[in-house]
């Protein structure tokens, strides 16, 4: 069992050597978790990349003129779908860990800090933001980006984007506070023909919106104004703050309006009428959970909506959504999740003769990933390990001090595993992070980059 040499910098020389869009690797022996339903779990398995895509998956492929990475003792896994992020305050993390409710977040981060951010602070959040969800297995995130204050604002977060090689979804929204170009939403068809023209790129292009006025304030909330902007563009829509009464309200409102359906993601979703969600079930709109986020910042019931998304058919993703209070990664959000549905579920039967419904670690893997794909409107593209998809996926080492033995490989990503465990990234079939360690970053670089945004953003007044 190769446990040492699985990752190893010989292997990626060798990688890169070779042009990218001729490149085969070759792994070899692993568990691969494939998160398809026709292909399963396959033990001592192999997986086939050929430039950018998966070609083949199953036991004893063949190795002509490829790299043979031997993957034995480590669990393949396709890489995690962030589906919610406000990327751009990555370098105010944990500033407010104990924030008591949305109020203070908002008055504290976009009220405050946020009117002060420059384009190079953009950069910077987003840049450290993706690099981190990269460490951490995050193959694709979303940048829900509600500061875009300016043009030049919005082309640092997408560059930033660009420049760490994750499979980025740029979702543009204009500030609630502050003074900015009011450029937005105009502003995304130049956005959509500077940085978006292709449909076969690492980066695609969403609308982002809140769901009520009281919630966005000044700038238009989701109505039939922005859906028609952007249907327009042809791309989707990611409304946040969707929760309560007036959430409830506003998604009975669009489906009536025919501005519901599944390119349309609600995000939170906590605290919805039942009919809300018959709405949301029939529409076939996707949703997004941040379960750290609903039960630590409170967010109406403060409980993760899972059984409710499930009860309408829809399976949700999971996002990361505010790294001022929450932690970065995708383990916390699959564990904080399993764990609370499962309490609320053993809890509603307790002193009765029902069976608690409860939801699997397969369930949380399938919203981390392949569910993620699906809501972030790029499941033809990722989120599986099948054969024709891109070439995002992770090497997990199974027989590190924490995972061994190997008993069972869903249960060890969801429960026992973290970033220390991830030997390797691929996103797009390009290796982002090697032997542990995330590539091509001059890290003291990066650090003082950030410090440097940090102490600019919090000793700057607000505007």
């Amino acid at each position: 069992m190769n446990v040492n040499n699985t990752t190893s910098a010989a292997v990626l020389e060798e990688l890169r050597r070779r042009p990218a869009d001729r490149r085969r690797i070759l792994f070899t022996g692993a568990t691969i978790v494939t998160m398809d339903s026709d292909l399963g779990v396959i033990d001592g398995g192999d997986l086939l990349v050929e430039g950018d895509t998966i070609t083949a998956v199953g036991r004893g492929l063949d190795a002509e003129g490829a790299v043979v990475v031997d993957a034995a003792g480590t669990i393949l896994t396709p890489g995690f779908v962030d589906t919610h992020r406000h990327a751009w305050q990555a370098q105010l993390r944990r500033i407010m860990p104990d924030v008591d409710d949305l109020g203070d977040y908002i008055t504290a981060t976009l009220a405050g800090y946020a009117t002060v951010y420059r384009p190079q602070d953009m950069y910077i959040g987003n840049r450290l933001a993706a690099l981190t969800a990269i460490d951490s297995g995050i193959t694709t995130m979303l940048d829900f980006s509600h500061n875009s204050r300016t043009r030049e604002h919005s082309d640092a977060a997408i560059e930033a984007l660009v420049d760490t090689g994750i499979r980025g979804v740029h979702a543009s929204m204009g500030p609630s506070f502050g003074a900015w170009d009011r450029q937005w939403p105009g502003d995304l068809s130049r956005l959509k023909g500077q940085y978006f023209s292709s449909d076969d790129q690492l980066l695609t292009l969403r609308l982002a919106t809140l769901a009520t006025e009281e919630i966005s304030g000044s700038e238009p909330a989701y109505g039939p104004e922005l859906a028609r902007a952007a249907k327009e563009l042809g791309i989707g829509v990611s409304v946040d703050a969707v929760f309560g009464a007036s959430g409830s309200e506003a998604v009975l409102r669009w489906a009536e309006d025919g501005i519901l359906g599944p390119d349309i993601t609600l995000i939170h979703s906590t605290g919805l009428t039942s009919q809300a969600w018959k709405a949301m079930g029939e529409t076939g709109a996707t949703v997004a959970l941040a379960p750290t986020s609903e039960a630590q910042i409170g967010l109406e019931t403060a409980i993760p909506a899972v059984d409710e998304a499930l009860a309408v058919g829809i399976r949700p993703g999971l996002s990361i959504d505010v790294e001022v209070a929450l932690a970065s990664d995708m383990f916390t959000q699959m564990r904080v999740l399993h764990a609370i549905q499962r309490m609320r579920a053993v809890n509603a039967a307790y002193g009765t003769d029902q069976q608690p419904s409860r939801i699997t670690t397969y369930d949380v893997l399938d919203f981390a990933t392949l569910q993620g794909a699906r809501t972030n409107g790029l499941a033809a593209v990722t989120g599986s390990l099948t054969p024709g998809k891109k070439a995002d996926l992770l090497v997990v080492q199974a027989e590190d001090l924490n995972n061994m033995p190997l008993n069972d490989p869903i249960g060890t990503i969801v429960l026992g595993s973290d970033a220390r465990n991830i030997s390797a990234v691929l996103i797009n079939g390009e290796p982002r992070k090697w032997d542990g360690h995330v590539l091509d970053v001059d890290l003291a670089a990066l650090r003082n980059e950030v410090h440097a945004s940090r102490e600019y953003v919090l000793n700057t007044p607000a505007a």
